[in-house]
């Protein structure tokens, strides 16, 4: 190779390696600038207002998911659907005429909503979100935008009014579940591959408004919407039109609450936009799971939907598995509180009407652990305190008062209190003995245990610690080891 051949190799070695720098730097400086989203998140934190305010005190709530796919009970010819009942049209072995003429036979004599909404006011209830329309588009209201409605069923009676006044004369909110997947449609698409997919998507998009749009409409007394069935393509990248559709059903309905599920942002992204920011106005990610930890909820406001028996939604006819106890469901509800959240249990009523006897006495049994101990639950946030073994703490919004509930008694019968920082425990006793004072035994930084009664508890009870600021170490303590 000549002096100049090497020059030139030499020169342009130089001329890639500055440009490779170039690339580099404009990318790292790229990365740096925030994405600007038109149709992401369009507020960082929680809302302030009263409604949401509201919403965030409730603790428990109830799910109701009912309609024509009770009839099957997640059994065809014998065989039982090992999933959740009300997908049983989408079951290989269903033929779809079958089932869409199903609606001929829904006739629920036994339906009564005065007596769902007393069980559960009974049962402790704040909340109840209802199935105006599940993922088959069977409608329980009688939609003049579609003839699947209740109007031509055998019952014709308009289900969600009943529902909605039943609940709402009861002094328990209505949220308003509503499938965007309608597999009764024939302009549904799971995804948007062709023009003619899209011009069909285009009719879809426009009947789910105009359906939306009827239900808050006709039930004003609705607090909120509940959505399904948007984890498609075809939804997922109509993320201008969820948004467009999001703000038009808040200026229709001032004060709607509507959760995560709902919409996308330009990219495709549900739940978390593409900055990270929560869309919608609190997280619906934790579907029969409860967070670990408070960091895991990221600062949003969230509740959780649980089953009784393992993913049983709609009607059972058999409970495949294990079925919780009311001491779960009690357990599930403290902690969800106790990490500042809502736990809502889910009900499947029979093809009648009716409710299982095993749910019956699931509320009967957390209703009368609710009625004494409620103060607990309700209004009720997380508290900061160092989780320990024998339950949850709460802690009352607004007031220097954390709850202890205790699901699981040491044999010592000694509790271990960790108060958060700059805070001390000023006073404790049960919360059905208001007038009898639990002795506190003073440990270090600032903890303390607090002696139980040589009693027998054969359920979770409340202990209730009265609180002040304070809590300054000594200087032993603050001393490095």
């Amino acid at each position: 190779m000549t002096g100049i051949d090497q020059y030139k190799k030499n020169k342009r070695s130089l001329k890639s390696i500055l440009l490779a720098g170039s690339l580099l730097i404009s990318g790292l400086l790229s990365a740096q600038q925030p994405k600007v989203l038109q149709h992401g998140a369009h507020r960082v934190g929680k809302r302030t207002d009263v409604e949401m305010a509201t919403w965030r005190g409730y603790g428990m709530g109830q799910f109701i998911h009912w309609g024509v796919y009770s009839l099957f009970g997640g059994e065809l010819n014998g065989n039982y659907y090992n999933g959740a009942a009300e997908w049983i049209r989408s079951w290989k072995d269903m033929p779809n005429g079958v089932y869409d003429s199903a609606y001929k036979q829904f006739n629920p004599s036994s339906f009564d909503a005065t007596q769902w909404a007393k069980m559960a006011k009974q049962m402790g209830v704040r909340y109840v979100t209802f199935t105006t329309k599940h993922h088959d588009g069977f409608c329980l209201w009688p939609s003049k935008y579609t003839d699947y409605t209740i109007a031509n069923s055998p019952c014709k009676k308009d289900i969600v009014k009943q529902v909605v006044d039943a609940y709402t004369k009861e002094g328990i909110d209505v949220y308003l579940y509503f499938s965007i997947m309608d597999w009764h449609n024939p302009d549904w698409r799971y995804d948007l591959k062709t023009k003619e997919d899209s011009v069909a998507f285009e009719r879809f998009k426009l009947f789910t408004k105009k359906q939306l749009t009827e239900l808050l409409q006709q039930y004003p007394q609705t607090k909120g919407l509940w959505f399904d069935g948007t984890w498609d393509n075809s939804w997922k990248k109509s993320g201008a039109f969820t948004d467009t559709l999001e703000q038009y059903l808040k200026t229709l309905h001032p004060g709607l609450i509507i959760g995560s599920r709902f919409r996308a942002d330009e990219f495709g992204n549900r739940h978390v936009d593409a900055t990270g920011v929560l869309m919608g106005d609190y997280e619906q990610g934790w579907e029969r799971k409860i967070p670990k930890t408070y960091a895991d909820v990221h600062g949003n406001d969230w509740d959780c939907v649980m089953t009784i028996p393992e993913n049983g939604w709609g009607y059972q006819k058999k409970w495949l598995g294990h079925w919780k106890t009311t001491n779960e469901i009690l357990e599930m509800t403290a902690q969800c509180v106790s990490l500042g959240g809502n736990f809502v249990l889910n009900f499947g009523p029979k093809p009648d009407g009716t409710f299982r006897p095993e749910e019956v006495e699931i509320a009967k049994e957390a209703g009368e652990w609710m009625k004494i101990n409620n103060a607990a639950i309700y209004n009720c946030e997380y508290a900061g305190w160092e989780k320990q073994d024998w339950g949850y703490y709460t802690k009352k919004t607004n007031e220097n008062k954390v709850y202890m509930i205790v699901f699981n008694v040491p044999v010592s019968r000694s509790l271990k209190v960790k108060p958060s920082k700059n805070t001390l425990v000023d006073k404790a006793y049960l919360l059905t003995a208001p007038g009898k004072t639990l002795s506190l035994e003073k440990l270090d930084y600032d903890a303390s245990f607090i002696q139980l009664p040589s009693a027998q508890y054969k359920q979770p009870f409340v202990i209730v610690l009265e609180t002040k600021e304070g809590g300054e170490k000594s200087d032993e303590q603050k001393a490095k080891t």
